[in-house]
């Protein structure tokens, strides 16, 4: 171990940024350090989750009543389609990523990340992609229309902006795969000693699962992704019958990624929410042991439920048996995590700051959209609801109310670490009342929509779901009204300082290295590695 901090400090030693701080641009182009790259993560992740909100909004505000308002149904698709492509490669990865950068050195106490430039690469090449993918609309023949799953034989249809998407999405998927490699590295060489893999908090041990998963199913999306290019512009086959390819075998190729990675945007989330319960509720994790190899067991079995999503193309009833059975099986693990929160909480102080409320409303909400996943995951069901609006109202409250509330608790929970002053304690309460009504709003009728046979991704409707998507638009753009005041209203203020100085452990019940540090964390922490207890959540001398 002393061998790979000797390499990093001497490779450090070779910039001038390990002893001085640098400032101006600088600091933020050429950033080597986790926090900064975390924060530009994260600064990156909000401004394409209001890129894809505005989308979310316009298709809200099309079917806000029957008939077509404001565009036509090929512009639809493109909203729909670029919508669902920015929030889960712009949005929440890269949150997530970001998290990962500025808590993983801090929590494990390791001076930074193990590759500090690759860091520094994986993040900027977010950025040329997130703008090739947004730009896509100002192209000629407008944005990809395909579904943001771009099934074939429709992709090979699109117009040249979707060979821009690919290229995009080829680009964050090589930043993910640098990302979870330098995850692994820095969690299995840089713990600090005496931080045994079974002493580590529990975010740690979600990320380095979640990075795992991550360079198992990427190169399989890109494989996908190439095929189709290839399909379209070289003369290739793979999807085409007319070759003697099959489209169907795209989905199985895509979802052999795509279940997985639904996994890799709630995972981290798990231990977010691992780690803000127990401080609220001033006790121990109940199961710490269980939650491991909870995470360990859904990571497994997300590998071999792909064919959920396939349920109506035909398969023989073998395969959709197996596929149903070992769909079921994932809820066990996922209950257990449930259980064990829930356990945590049990006759525990509890206080209800705002991450507690943000870590409250996850579970509660979040099991709405385990319950609402078991349904489907039965055949003869998923025969009635496939592609209908229950499907969206049930992925929408993993997704949303599972990853980005867990995204929100951990900032009100991590950021006095990071900004050394405390937010407003009134606004964050706001922000996530405001959130979690019209969330629900927005949502929870969708599962009545697509019971009564409403389609996904249509412009237009009978008259019979009027009122239900009325309901709904309106729940929506309250929703996106409520992320807007908390950039303005929370996070604004802590950039630029203002609020109570925050103390060095902001919360009573908290454990962990992350607390050792003063607040703000100074630009360089742990040079030394730290002596640590034999809880491994506190350093001695």
């Amino acid at each position: 171990m002393s061998a790979v901090l000797d390499n990093h400090g001497h490779a450090a030693g070779h910039d001038d940024h390990h002893h001085h701080q640098p400032t101006g641009w600088r600091r933020w182009v050429y950033a080597t350090n986790h926090k900064d790259i975390g924060t530009l993560y994260l600064l990156f992740s909000f401004t394409m989750l209001m890129i894809g909100g505005v989308l979310a909004m316009l298709i809200r505000a099309e079917l806000f009543q029957p008939g077509l308002q404001i565009v036509n149904p090929e512009m639809f698709n493109q909203f729909t389609t670029m919508h669902g492509l920015i929030m889960v490669f712009g949005a929440i990865m890269p949150a997530f990523v970001g998290f990962a950068n500025w808590m993983i050195p801090l929590q494990i106490g390791a001076s930074d990340m193990a590759f500090a430039r690759m860091n520094n690469l994986s993040f900027w090449l977010l950025v040329p992609a997130g703008i090739m993918l947004a730009a896509s609309f100002f192209m000629a023949g407008g944005a990809p229309a395909g579904g943001w799953t771009l099934y074939a034989p429709l992709s090979a249809q699109m117009p040249m902006s979707l060979d821009a998407a690919i290229f995009a999405l080829h680009i964050m998927g090589a930043s993910s795969i640098m990302g979870a490699i330098n995850i692994i590295v820095t969690i299995l060489n840089m713990r600090a000693p005496g931080m045994t893999l079974m002493k580590m908090p529990i975010f740690c041990w979600a990320w380095l699962i979640t990075a795992y998963l991550l360079i198992a199913v990427m190169p399989v999306f890109a494989g996908a992704i190439t095929m189709t290019l290839t399909d379209r512009h070289f003369g290739t086959s793979f999807f085409n019958p007319a070759g003697g390819g099959d489209p169907v075998m795209y989905q199985h190729i895509f979802w052999f990624f795509g279940h997985p990675e639904v996994y890799i945007m709630i995972l981290p989330a798990f231990g977010m929410i691992s780690q803000i319960v127990p401080t609220f509720a001033r006790k121990k994790l109940f199961g710490y042991t269980s939650m491991v190899y909870a995470i360990a067991a859904i990571a497994t079995l997300s590998m071999i439920v792909w064919a959920h999503h396939m349920f109506t193309t035909g398969m023989p009833v073998t395969g959709q048996l197996f596929f149903m059975y070992g769909t079921m099986l994932i809820a066990i693990p996922t209950g257990v995590k449930v259980f064990n929160w829930t356990a945590t909480m049990w006759r525990g102080s509890m206080t209800f700051e705002t991450p507690m409320l943000w870590a409250v409303g996850f579970i509660f909400v979040f099991t709405i959209g385990g319950f609402t996943g078991v349904i489907p995951a039965v055949v003869p069901v998923d025969t009635q609801i496939q592609d209908t609006y229950y499907i969206i109202a049930h992925f929408h409250y993993v997704l949303v109310a599972g990853s980005l509330f867990a995204i929100y608790g951990a900032y009100y929970y991590w950021s006095p670490k990071w900004c050394g002053v405390m937010y407003n304690e009134t606004r964050g309460k706001i922000h996530f009342w405001w959130s979690m009504i019209s969330f629900n709003v927005t949502f929870f009728p969708m599962h009545f929509l697509g019971l009564a046979g409403m389609p996904r991704r249509y412009a237009d409707y009978p008259m019979q779901f009027a009122d239900f998507n009325m309901i709904a638009s309106i729940g929506g753009f309250f929703f996106g009204a409520a992320q807007v005041y908390f950039f303005f209203a929370v996070v604004l203020p802590m950039l630029r300082g203002k609020g109570d100085k925050a103390p060095q452990r902001p919360w009573e019940g908290a454990e962990g290295l992350e607390w050792e540090v003063p607040s703000p964390a100074p630009f360089h922490t742990f040079e030394e590695p730290p002596k640590l207890d034999a809880t491994a959540t506190r350093v001695i001398g």
